[in-house]
């Protein structure tokens, strides 16, 4: 679903105005961020420095263990492409097995890359550009930043490796053929190559299967990439249902994407700042907002 277009006012060009903290920080000035008020009535929070530092990291890290892992994926299929004869055979040879599971891995990986770049980038705009901006009476936009992300990353690779298995494992009765036909005793090959065939048939149905989901994660994953971590706005009206619970986060909006967001991201002036104003439009609006909003901070 589309989420809701931004709020004109979000596009304010007026000069901005930083809200500095009451009193001294001992953190350096250079990972110092603080809440942006863009306009009257128009806040920004930015990602903290020190949450911004450490999943950047923790994607960097994730980034280079993929192309490693593709790279030695690609590596090995080559050494296999060369170590085996390819003529052409009624049978699936193990070795072209391994070579497409080797392939399929590199495949995935650069794909999950792919994906960690995408994140990054918006990581980077919620640093720079916020990830919570606050029009008090009319509308708020936010960005999902948290390594939950990562996570998710690696589970559509996990997912997507295993159904390749089950692709394999379908079509482990055609590899049989290719062992029963050379057997000496011609009986025992005849009757071992029938049921070697009849087993291909459902293994055929597996694959088939396995292989149709693995397509449909692959058309998925372009609408995962552009919503991954995408900033998403919605009016602040009696449709809207905010709840903060353990300093998550959650809208919902009718015909617009649901959004949970991890406060803790904020730094704790920021998610002060934001709460109370949070509040503040609740009690303004409580007759509208009571039974909808559910707002807790401990």
């Amino acid at each position: 679903m589309e989420s809701i277009e931004q709020h004109p006012e979000l596009e304010t060009k007026e000069p901005m105005r930083r809200s500095f903290q009451s009193r001294q920080r001992g953190t350096s000035p250079r990972c110092e961020k603080l809440t942006v008020q863009l306009a009257q009535d128009t806040y920004r929070f930015d990602l903290g420095c020190a949450q911004y530092l450490r999943i950047r990291a923790m994607g960097g890290l994730f980034f280079c263990v993929l192309i490693g892992c593709a790279c030695v994926a690609i590596a090995v299929g080559i050494l296999l492409w060369k170590s085996y004869p390819h003529d052409f055979t009624l049978y699936l040879k193990w070795q072209d097995a391994l070579l497409g599971l080797s392939w399929f891995i590199a495949f995935i990986a650069l794909e999950g890359a792919v994906l960690v770049v995408r994140f990054l980038h918006a990581l980077h705009a919620g640093y720079t550009q916020g990830m919570v901006t606050l029009v008090e009476e009319s509308a708020i936009t936010v960005r999902d930043l948290s390594a939950e992300n990562l996570k998710n990353i690696f589970w559509i690779m996990n997912s997507k490796f295993w159904c390749f298995v089950a692709v394999l494992v379908g079509l482990l009765p055609l590899m049989l053929i290719g062992w029963t036909l050379h057997l000496s005793n011609i009986v025992l090959a005849i009757f071992t190559t029938s049921i070697a065939i009849v087993l291909s048939l459902g293994g055929l149905v597996v694959s088939i299967t396995a292989t149709s989901f693995i397509l449909i994660g692959c058309v998925g994953l372009v609408s995962f990439c552009r919503k991954l971590a995408s900033s998403h706005t919605y009016q602040l009206d009696e449709h809207a249902t905010i709840r903060i619970d353990n300093f998550a986060l959650a809208i919902t909006y009718p015909g617009a994407t649901e959004s949970v967001v991890d406060l803790n991201l904020l730094a704790a002036d920021d998610q002060h700042q934001l709460l109370l104003l949070l509040r503040k439009r609740w009690i303004d609006t409580e007759q509208v907002w009571s039974s909808s909003l559910d707002y807790s901070h401990t």
